[in-house]
């Protein structure tokens, strides 16, 4: 039961109304800068902390899942979110709330781009923005990190897990599949939870434990879930990959190629089912392909794309739709180039975003059930210690970007051919941004010690920002 919407101590999810709840998930969605760690602090604290909508185990237990799959994370975890509060129009709407604001600013940013090919304004706008949300992630890092390492197991995990990323740039799922192994086997084989003789014995004598069983129903309906989802997922390439221009229609039956729409929706929905670990797992390879194969982009076009991307709200992959948009503004076939960019950025957003859908739909209510499973349950909370080494992770590295002009990699240890086995992320200290600085501190001590609303504190220090990057363009 819940009292004025909030969840109480004998429950997990709270009761609310769907109007309420579209509010603040359309809020998250405006909120969510700073990548996945940024966007999982700011629903931490909005859901859990805030609004209480939602147990601390049960916001963990969803993490735990997201984390497994493949595509954005913090996207997966609102919809996984909104699904537990309102089923699926309660994740639909709070998954598609979590990547509208973003894909709007994204789409707006790429079309100025386009058209101008500038970018040095950017900063500006989102200079003190960026570095108030570092406050927030590092909050939210130490809050989770309080509430998830319950055992010395666990910070030993979490410290692997933080090495294995930032010294050994270790693949993301194999760090987490570990982890989930590793509690696991803690549970299984640690002393305290093999049975005694006794207990042995009083387990045979009693009748033997009915296992789930899987009807014919059971297993149909969750492959309906997940073939509907997979049709809605591909549909659009029905419709897409045959526009032509009339005047292109003799030399595209001679080449075998089809148009840039439905080369850009074949090629994101590739990379939706393996982009592991977030944006920069596979950000090489697009780039590789957009360029050389496809030429699609300029070279360096990509590092601007990224930087709009990580000024943006929503996650990083957005990257991605500024791909569509300049590869549908060069090749518009009969449309507007604006209106081909935009075609072609909507269609790499439906590729890359609507399988987070298919995963939690499908796969959800299976996670459900095994909730109470202790051997599961123990795997999934070395997970979610293997996630605070993770989120530590992702927060150092975006604190140095933010605090710094310059980040490189230092080699530690590295094979014969010159390939470095352990590294680690190392700023330049002479390119410090102190104005930066100021602002992290100062959002710091507004959230730490003042207890200031998050929203407060986010829009003072993009005034501030704004002021500070708008002076040193005039000087």
């Amino acid at each position: 039961m819940s009292v004025d919407g909030a969840v109480m101590a004998d429950d997990s999810v709270a009761s609310v109304p769907f109007g309420e709840a579209l509010r603040v998930w359309a809020r998250i969605g405006c909120l969510s800068f700073g990548g996945p760690a940024g966007q999982i602090a700011l629903m931490h604290r909005t859901i859990v902390d805030e609004k209480r909508w939602i147990s601390e185990d049960r916001f963990l237990h969803a993490l735990n899942y997201c984390m497994l799959l493949p595509g954005p994370e913090a996207q997966q975890l609102a919809t996984y979110i909104g699904w537990l509060m309102h089923g699926v129009r309660g994740g639909i709407l709070a998954g598609l709330l979590f990547i509208l604001p973003g894909f709007v600013v994204m789409l707006g940013l790429s079309a100025l781009y386009a058209v101008f090919q500038e970018t040095t304004w950017l900063p500006a706008l989102f200079f003190g923005l960026k570095a108030a949300v570092l406050a927030v992630v590092v909050e939210a890092l130490l809050r989770l990190a309080r509430r998830a390492l319950k055992t010395r197991a666990h910070y030993y995990i979490a410290g692997a897990s933080f090495l294995a990323l930032f010294m050994l740039n270790a693949p993301f799922p194999i760090v987490v599949i570990l982890a989930g192994l590793t509690g696991f086997a803690l549970h299984r084989y640690s002393p305290r939870h093999a049975p005694t003789q006794q207990a042995q014995g009083q387990l045979n004598t009693q009748s033997p434990r009915r296992l789930p069983t899987f009807t014919t129903h059971a297993v149909a309906r969750p492959l309906l879930i997940l073939v509907f989802w997979i049709l809605i997922w591909q549909a659009p390439l029905l419709l897409v990959r045959n526009l032509h221009a009339p005047s292109d229609l003799i030399a595209e039956a001679l080449s075998g190629e089809t148009n840039v729409f439905g080369a850009l929706f074949i090629f994101f929905s590739k990379m939706a089912v393996i982009t592991f670990g977030g944006a920069y797992a596979v950000l090489t390879y697009v780039a590789q392909v957009a360029v050389g194969h496809y030429a699609w982009l300029q070279p360096g076009e990509m590092l601007d794309g990224l930087a709009l991307a990580e000024t943006t709200p929503g996650p990083l992959v957005l990257v991605l739709c500024f791909v569509g948009f300049l590869a549908g503004y060069r090749n518009p076939l009969f449309m507007a180039p604006l209106m081909g960019g935009a075609l072609g950025a909507t269609l790499v957003a439906w590729a890359t975003f609507v399988p987070s859908f298919v995963w939690i739909f499908a796969g959800a209510p299976f996670v459900e059930k095994l909730r109470d499973n202790a051997g599961l349950s123990a795997a999934l909370s070395a997970i979610t210690a293997a996630v605070v080494g993770v989120i530590l992770n992702l927060s150092l590295w975006f604190g140095l970007h933010v605090l710094f002009a310059e980040v490189g990699r230092v080699s530690l240890l590295s094979r014969g051919t010159g390939l470095p086995i352990v590294s680690l992320a190392w700023p330049q200290w002479s390119t410090i941004d102190i104005a930066a600085l100021a602002i992290f501190v100062i959002a710091s001590v507004l959230l730490f010690y003042v207890k200031m609303g998050m929203v407060k504190v986010l829009g003072l220090c993009a005034v501030a920002g704004l002021a500070i990057k708008g002076a040193e363009l005039l000087l």
